[in-house]
């Protein structure tokens, strides 16, 4: 399913629309269009929660190491899957998937019928996933952290971006899909 902005539908603005199947390509103009005022790569939120998890002494899970390796080893393989399918999603679209990219279309398929934000769900599985593995406590204590960062500096400012581009779609979509899990 395409879904087109707003602007383009009533004004007739040249857009780039190669819907969600990877369809054809309708039109292909350069744009001048900004994408959402995220001001923070989200990836380096995580990043930053795993480097300071592992550099911050003290709490460490001892014991039980089959099982806590069990246990990263599926948080991390989730983790990967979750932010590989969508972004995979991106790229069949034709879209960037930095969050200051502008957005052509909203992506409904995929992970996205389960979470608005499956890419940063991954990441926080990710980061999660690694502190079992790696057995630095602080590393999954930051990681809900990231994701409050991501939260305030991404997440809502791409909300609202995306409500000004799309409207009622996105206002619905929102109704029907749990912005995490």
């Amino acid at each position: 399913m395409t879904l087109r902005p707003r602007s383009a539908q009533r004004l007739g603005e040249p857009f780039l629309d190669l819907g969600v199947g990877g369809g054809s390509l309708n039109q292909m103009t350069e744009s001048t269009e900004k994408g959402a005022r995220v001001r923070v790569a989200p990836p380096l939120v995580f990043v930053a929660a795993i480097g300071l998890g592992w550099l911050l002494p003290g709490l460490r899970f001892h014991g039980h190491y089959g099982a806590r390796i069990a246990i990263g080893a599926i948080l991390l393989a989730g983790g990967v899957a979750l932010g590989a399918a969508a972004f995979g999603l991106f790229r069949k679209t034709g879209q960037s998937p930095v969050p200051w990219a502008p957005t052509p279309e909203l992506i409904f398929a995929g992970p996205y019928q389960h979470t608005r934000n499956p890419m940063y769900v991954g990441m926080t599985l990710l980061t999660l996933g690694v502190s079992a593995l790696s057995g630095h406590v602080f590393m999954a204590l930051l990681a809900p952290v990231a994701l409050a960062v991501v939260h305030f500096t991404a997440v809502l400012p791409e909300e609202e971006y995306l409500a000004q581009k799309f409207g009622e779609p996105y206002a619905a979509y929102k109704a029907k899909v749990r912005r995490y899990l």
